[in-house]
């Protein structure tokens, strides 16, 4: 009980929904920065899905930092961050289908990627940002598309003759590929965010019954 209790007094803290807020946010500003505008990797229908959903992983944090020991706000701080987690870990499972299909013997008949988004509860992202949530490349193929005439510096042909095979957490090897680095990312929130929640409840119960 100890160590729910370190969770617990952990998660009443406002390092964890910290993390999240910057890991979350950062990793959706690195994707449209770095590879979308630098790289010229153009998002796919399921990439932008998963930029909105690390995105309400970080809107949950940014509630529960509010003050992480009012229950109120630390409940809808996990509702959101694990809505998020949830929805991440769904769009990633599908964007590995399409990319093991696309990039199998048969690649033919693939759906599940369009240029007309959809976005939960009608939220018209696409108009809203287009530069951050309209999807303009092709899922599975992920590889830079540098426009006509663009000069690149020394540093973008370095990143762009690395990448040219596809986003890989090892490119030479084309070990992992970005949505299976997502998966695992959000798996990991889901778990962390999990067993932060059920400590502070086995905690509240403990309080209780003193």
């Amino acid at each position: 009980m100890k160590f729910a209790e370190k969770i617990a007094k952990f998660a009443d803290s406002r390092l964890p929904w910290a993390i999240l807020v910057a890991v979350s946010a950062g990793l959706v500003i690195l994707a449209h920065s770095l590879f979308q505008n630098y790289v010229y990797m153009p998002p796919c229908e399921q990439c932008v899905y998963i930029r909105f959903a690390f995105l309400c992983m970080a809107l949950g944090g940014l509630v529960a930092i509010i003050n992480p020991k009012n229950l109120l706000l630390a409940v809808l701080g996990y509702l959101l961050a694990f809505w998020g987690a949830i929805q991440g870990i769904m769009y990633s499972a599908k964007l590995i289908k399409i990319h093991d299909a696309v990039h199998g013997d048969d690649p033919f008949g693939v759906q599940g990627c369009s240029t007309e988004p959809h976005y939960p509860f009608g939220l018209p992202l696409e108009r809203w940002a287009p530069d951050w949530f309209l999807p303009t490349g092709d899922c599975g193929y992920d590889n830079p598309m540098v426009p006509d005439g663009v000069t690149l510096s020394g540093f973008q042909k370095y990143l762009v003759d690395l990448y040219e095979d596809g986003w890989y957490l090892i490119p030479s090897s084309k070990f992992m590929s970005m949505a299976d680095c997502t998966l695992i990312g959000f798996s990991v929130c889901f778990v962390v965010l999990a067993a932060m929640f059920i400590c502070k409840i086995l905690t509240l119960k403990k309080l209780k019954s003193v």
